[in-house]
């Protein structure tokens, strides 16, 4: 199939969330499998690991592609991409060019795990992306999060640096 025999289906924008749908899906399928001839423990260590290394390959590739790789450029991926479909509600408590730190207060991506009966693997499939990916987007920036709201917190902690090396 070309793209010119169905242009409709390679125009089509989909929400980040939705995204995440779809391949959770796939990867929760893929991750129950394994865990009856690995165990549940060594199978959602594998998959994280797995998923880091797609984040960070995602963070290089979506720094190129957005134009940049500062905090600024961060703060507009936050915003116009994690944020899409209303799947965030972000307090920005401190946005310079060395510190971008906020407070995620509701995630629809836990609501979305919820449903699909896979908040167990949710930390897996998303929270665990996002230091790998940052350190793709720009190697000089650090996360640094102490709890996440998919593990039961009433908030996820996002502080963002960037640190001369």
């Amino acid at each position: 199939m070309a793209k010119k025999d169905f242009p409709e289906l390679h125009t089509q924008k989909i929400s980040h969330l939705r995204q995440r749908e779809i391949q959770a899906s796939v990867a929760a399928c893929l991750i129950k499998r394994f865990e009856k001839t690995l165990g549940k423990e060594k199978a959602i260590k594998e998959a994280t690991a797995a998923i880091a290394l797609d984040s960070k390959k995602a963070g290089s590739i979506i720094a190129k592609n957005y134009g940049g790789n500062t905090i600024f450029e961060l703060g507009r991926l936050m915003r116009e991409i994690w944020s899409d479909d209303n799947a965030l509600t972000v307090d920005v408590l401190e946005e310079t060019t060395q510190k971008f730190c906020f407070n995620v207060t509701r995630c629809k991506y836990v609501e979305m795990y919820e449903k699909m009966g896979i908040r167990d693997l949710g930390f897996c499939l998303s929270c665990s992306r996002d230091a790998a990916f940052i350190e793709g987007f720009n190697p000089k920036m650090k996360l640094s999060r102490t709890q996440t709201i998919m593990e039961g917190a009433t908030h996820c902690d996002f502080r963002i640096s960037l640190e001369e090396k």
